[in-house]
């Protein structure tokens, strides 16, 4: 009898806190319906890098794909379409670790989540530059080897992409919905450009459904991990968008139901591409899609190699769009923490026009900014992708610990009955997550000293969880504190 009445208290506190968020949202206009969320979905899933990656693992490529799917993205999607269909709150999931495993829990994940957005957006302007020098030719390689060069071009980028995202989902969501379009038509181009060169008589070896069991090492269980937990994440990062969504409960869901089987056709038949015209030790990780454009159009004539140029920009407006959803999204984490009196009511003020978070959104493109020209100082451009790729991935996968623990722990304080199956799913999405976190202190690329890469690795993740626990007590001592009268 207790714990009933205990389980009654704490649906009826999961309900009271819906009510609320539901109250806080309703100034934000819903401007995201199916097709914007499908497209949002592909934008943000499909990394342009990760046809790379994959492609380190030669023929093997299709098996570990296959495994990453299996093993991690269907229990991944299963879990956001029940636990979204339960809680399509404004927050997404720091509104569901919250409400399932406590306050604490709940912020920390936002805060991970916060950190790992900026760590890769960080990133922008040197991977931009790195396929824009791709589109210009070989003339144009040097820019991406300037600093000076990726400073400035960083700057008036993330400048750009704030400005967007002060402007809201209005106009945002075109820009998300065009760059959603043009990594479909890159794609197709990638796809298609083996079979356009054996058409032609151009000797090449395709194979792209070639599939063997390999032996496992810590190479390949690496870049495994990275395919699950790089590759194949982010559909949960739209349901913080649930506010601004039209029927979340619903249309997340079916973004997710929808946008899946096509994303990994995309991954699968993109890395059997890059493998046509790039040995695996010869891949470019910061921009494998620019790299296999430029070889296989080259070898169709110059004609045909005049258009490598406009699909990498393609590839690039797709990097635009992705970083104003990183940017949209994150600069909501703080805002809502605000709502709970955790961060600073200056977290919450909106625009009086465009009611977005203005304050969070500039203090969110400044960081990104500013961690990016320091990720420069000292390595080699690869080396800084994948210090802040991993950095990154260590944040991220942090909250999927948490995100597949509430099925397995946690469903009954909001609601979630969680049959059998998807407890497997999540156990297998969580045993997958702390797998990856193992690994990420190794890279997968040559570095100046590989202890010094794990110890930055390392030290960087504690030291800034110990940060966002300290915020979080300052948080909840401000709550403590009495109100002056």
């Amino acid at each position: 009898m207790a714990e009933d009445t205990k389980r009654t208290s704490a649906s009826a506190q999961v309900r009271r806190e819906e009510e609320r968020v539901e109250q806080r949202s309703a100034v934000f206009p819903k401007e995201l319906g199916l097709t914007d969320l499908v497209l949002t979905q592909i934008v943000f899933v499909v990394g342009t890098i990760w046809v790379g990656t994959a492609a380190k693992l030669g023929n093997q490529q299709l098996f570990f794909w296959l495994l990453a799917i299996v093993t991690f993205y269907l229990p991944l999607a299963v879990v956001v379409i029940y636990v979204n269909r339960v809680l399509p709150l404004e927050g997404g999931i720091y509104q569901w670790a919250k409400l399932a495993l406590g306050e604490f829990v709940g912020f920390m994940v936002a805060w991970n989540l916060w950190i790992f957005a900026i760590l890769i957006m960080s990133g922008i302007g040197l991977t931009v530059v790195t396929n824009l020098s791709y589109a210009f030719g070989p003339s144009a390689r040097l820019m991406a080897d300037s600093k000076l060069f990726i400073t400035l071009f960083s700057c008036c980028l993330v400048g750009t992409i704030v400005a967007v995202s002060t402007l809201g989902l209005g106009f945002g969501k075109w820009i998300h919905n065009a760059g959603g379009v043009l990594l479909l038509l890159t794609f197709l181009a990638l796809v298609a450009l083996p079979l356009v060169n054996i058409v032609r008589g151009n000797h090449i070896e395709y194979r792209p459904f070639a599939f063997a069991v390999p032996a496992f090492s810590l190479f390949n269980l690496n870049i495994y991990s990275k395919l699950a937990l790089g590759a194949l994440t982010g559909f949960e990062y739209v349901a913080i968008l649930a506010g601004e969504s039209k029927s979340p409960a619903r249309n997340i869901g079916r973004s997710v139901v929808i946008a899946a089987p096509v994303i990994a056709l995309m991954f699968i038949l993109g890395t059997a591409s890059v493998l046509a015209f790039v040995r695996p030790d010869e891949v470019d990780l910061i921009s494998p899609i620019a790299q296999v454009l430029s070889r296989g159009f080259g070898q169709l004539g110059a004609a045909a190699a005049n258009i490598v140029a406009l699909v990498i920009l393609g590839v690039v407006a797709r990097m635009v769009a992705l970083m104003s959803i990183y940017l949209t999204a994150n600069a909501r984490l703080p805002m809502v923490a605000g709502w709970d009196d955790l961060l600073p009511v200056w977290f919450t003020r909106l625009h009086a026009r465009y009611k977005t978070p203005i304050n969070s959104i500039m203090l969110v493109g400044a960081l990104a900014l500013a961690l990016g020209l320091l990720s420069l100082a000292g390595v080699g451009m690869q080396e800084a992708n994948q210090l802040l790729d991993n950095a990154g991935g260590i944040f991220y996968a942090t909250t999927y610990v948490v995100l597949f623990a509430i099925p397995l722990f946690a469903g009954q304080h909001i609601g979630l009955r969680a049959p059998l199956w998807l407890r497997i799913a999540s156990a297998s999405g969580l045993l997958v997550s702390l797998l990856y976190i193992a690994l990420t202190i190794f890279p997968i690329v040559a570095v100046e000293s590989r202890l010094s890469f794990a110890v930055k690795l390392i030290a960087g993740t504690l030291l800034f969880n110990f940060g966002g626990a300290a915020l979080y007590s300052a948080g909840r001592r401000k709550q403590r504190r009495p109100a002056h009268t």
